[in-house]
């Protein structure tokens, strides 16, 4: 990553044309081709930016004998048409460095699924009073539902987890439950039926699953969190 403080100008032209005045700033070309243009305000979002894949062509003009540098950034187009371009007029180079980040690992979030059919594993009946666990990961032919369990009266009932829950769970669900009525041996005491868990559902999907038969509920993470003792585990 190259990072430049400056004071420029930057001129984008394209579906629209903007125009931000001389000023200090930071500029920012990624490894991945794009560009980035940064004010001391504004919180994260770049003033003005160039997604990748882009072309950087840095030159210097003589404007009535005074030297400038100019970056001209240029985005691929289909085509036949003309590709959006940012012109960035260095008045004054106040930082010029590289660096190479390597790899990232990527966002970790707390309380992703994985974590949450964990814990849920552990307490089942915190989604319904008398569910125990039968097993995580309980294979299909399209994927495994991420936990299949069984309630008080002996009945198979499959739950899918999200961090976030939506119509593709919903629908994700609904499949799985078409496969699983298949079977003989989860339905020899009734249906199997869903439970779709998240911490948090959107109105339209829980209007799906109530349609479907499917039980939504809602989990606290934090709540679950504090039932997992770790001066309990022998690990």
């Amino acid at each position: 990553m190259r990072l430049v403080v400056a004071r420029c100008q930057v001129d984008y032209a394209g579906r629209l044309t903007a125009h931000l005045p001389m000023a200090t700033r930071v500029l920012m070309i990624k490894a991945d081709g794009s560009v980035l243009v940064h004010s001391d305000g504004g919180s994260y979002k770049p003033l003005n930016w160039m997604s990748p894949p882009c072309t950087v062509r840095e030159e210097v003009v003589d404007d009535d004998g005074v030297e400038q540098v100019v970056w001209t950034v240029t985005a691929k187009a289909p085509k036949g048409q003309t590709p959006d371009t940012l012109r960035i007029l260095i008045e004054e180079l106040l930082h010029d460095s590289s660096h190479d980040l390597g790899i990232d690992p990527g966002l970790q979030k707390d309380g992703v699924e994985k974590h949450l059919q964990e814990l849920l594993a552990e307490h089942p009946a915190t989604l319904h009073p008398g569910l125990s666990l039968v097993r995580r990961e309980f294979p299909t032919p399209i994927g495994p539902v991420d936990l299949m369990c069984r309630d008080g009266d002996g009945l198979s009932v499959a739950v899918e987890i999200k961090r976030r829950g939506e119509i593709d769970g919903v629908e994700q669900l609904t499949r799985y439950l078409e496969l699983l009525n298949r079977d003989p041996l989860l339905t020899g005491k009734g249906a199997v039926r869903g439970i779709f868990a998240a911490q948090q559902i959107k109105p339209q999907a829980r209007v799906l699953a109530e349609d479907r038969g499917i039980t939504c509920a809602v989990v606290d993470y934090d709540a679950l969190r504090g039932l997992d003792n770790a001066e309990d585990r022998l690990f």
